[in-house]
């Protein structure tokens, strides 16, 4: 256990992004009454993670980390739950059958409420008013009332993330994720695309080899991995009050885990070395991602990684790479020398999502799908350049057939965006684009080999 540090020591700390709560009485009872509730994972899972990730980092593995931008109260549908997971299952077996190496499969769910904003204000004519935080924090309407940060509201986020947490383990554990059923897994509207077409002729080479094996002897009734999944969940730490609250010792080995996701990320505007949330990820054992954007000054990075894994062990950090199409290529081989330098162990994992956000001419916020693609192929390029390893891939994407990324087979496009934008907060890729994104990176996977 680490020396001087506590749940709380952060609050000693400058905390970026953290709502002003007016009555700090009803914040100290709701967080009180947190500290009772049931954890969401446990300890023990967490290692399981922690080993995992540790095979990303050396080619033995790849991870998969995907979900919702932020998690809504009023879209919260266990129909949404199941296509997610669905779609991550179709991408992992994608990726795993290309790469020959198990996938990590980590959902951006169950706790992923609550958002970092550029801007603290939000102007809609003559009314100013603040930002929305996430439904963990306060409520997209835009009125005054709404826009008041409630406590209570962390309590809800709990609830739906308990929830959320609990039917995705059904899924995983319960016979969903039979590697039998893979017929079954592509949506309706999937179905019918060029990247259903695709899917259905990798599940029907995976039915062919399963069958060889059940006359083998071996079946899904004597083999766990073929009918059964494991499935982590992560979030952000942004909110320092609900991750404290849920920041708890481990009794088997007197460490300190948050419970309230296997692994949690440090986002590219709270990654200060000095700052409230390095502190607060310092002190637990969970897996920790770092997001890295084109303003990550080498040495600080150096320095963050450090105090947050001071014994430099496997399958602690995570670095999430979000430079952006048109920078990745610049500005990443030198953050690869400057770790590989200082000998550090991380998992290098592309997120070619959030710095290749842009506003469509009818005023969306959108991503257009060839420059996320672009990322993607410069991130392994950059790899294979300077002799490491792409470990894995952060996207924010939804089962549903959304239309708020421009492109991909599909050929959404700007007049499209308005049909089915039902975000909260970023664009996400959609089932189908997500699928076309997997089978492209399946493509490189395989060069690698």
């Amino acid at each position: 256990m680490k020396e001087n540090w506590s749940p709380q020591s952060w609050k000693f700390k400058k905390a970026l992004h953290q709502p002003v709560y007016d009555n700090v009485t009803k914040l100290n009872k709701i967080t009180k009454k947190m500290k009772k509730l049931p954890p969401l994972v446990f300890a023990g899972e967490v290692r399981e993670l922690k080993c995992e990730l540790a095979k990303c980092a050396d080619g033995k593995g790849f991870l998969l980390q995907a979900g919702d931008c932020a998690e809504s109260f009023a879209e919260f549908h266990p129909n949404y739950i199941r296509d997610t997971f669905r779609v991550i299952m179709q991408m992992a077996v994608i990726l795993s059958f290309a790469s020959g190496v198990p996938v990590v499969k980590l959902g951006r769910l169950a706790g992923q409420f609550a958002k970092p904003r550029s801007s603290p204000i939000e102007k809609k004519g003559d009314l100013e008013l603040p930002s929305y935080l996430g439904d963990m924090i306060n409520c997209i309407d835009f009125s005054k009332k709404a826009r008041e940060p409630d406590p209570e509201r962390m309590i809800q986020a709990y609830n739906q993330a308990a929830s959320t947490q609990n039917l995705l383990r059904a899924f995983a554990y319960g016979g969903y994720a039979d590697l039998s059923t893979i017929q079954s897994w592509n949506l309706d509207f999937v179905k019918k695309s060029k990247q259903g077409s695709n899917f259905k002729n990798l599940a029907n080479r995976i039915s062919e080899c399963l069958n060889f094996m059940n006359a083998c002897g071996v079946n899904n009734h004597n083999v766990r991995q073929l009918s059964e999944t494991n499935f982590y969940i992560s979030h952000e730490a942004l909110l320092l009050p609900y991750e404290s609250a849920f920041t708890r010792i481990d009794s088997t080995t007197g460490d300190w885990y948050n419970v309230g996701a296997h692994m949690l990320w440090i986002g590219d505007r709270t990654r200060d070395l000095n700052g409230a949330h390095v502190e607060f990820c310092s002190g637990i054992s969970n897996p920790i991602g770092i997001k890295v954007g084109p303003t990550t000054e080498h040495n600080e990075l150096v320095k963050v990684i450090n105090r947050i894994n001071p014994k430099n062990e496997e399958g602690k950090i995570v670095l999430i790479v979000r430079m952006g199409a048109g920078n990745i290529e610049k500005l990443y081989p030198p953050i690869i020398k400057a770790i590989k330098k200082n000998k550090l162990k991380v998992v290098w994992s592309c997120d070619p999502m959030h710095a290749n956000t842009e506003k469509a001419k009818s005023g969306y916020k959108t991503r257009i799908f060839k420059n996320i693609l672009s990322e993607v192929k410069s991130f392994f390029k950059v790899h294979k350049s300077e002799g490491t390893y792409a470990g894995g891939i952060h996207l924010e994407m939804t089962g549903q057939n959304v239309t708020e990324c421009m492109g991909g087979m599909q050929k959404i496009s700007d007049k499209d965006l308005s049909s089915r934008y039902h975000t909260h907060c970023d664009p996400r890729l959609n089932a189908s684009q997500s699928i076309e994104l997997a089978f492209l990176i399946a493509s490189h996977l395989k060069k690698i080999k």
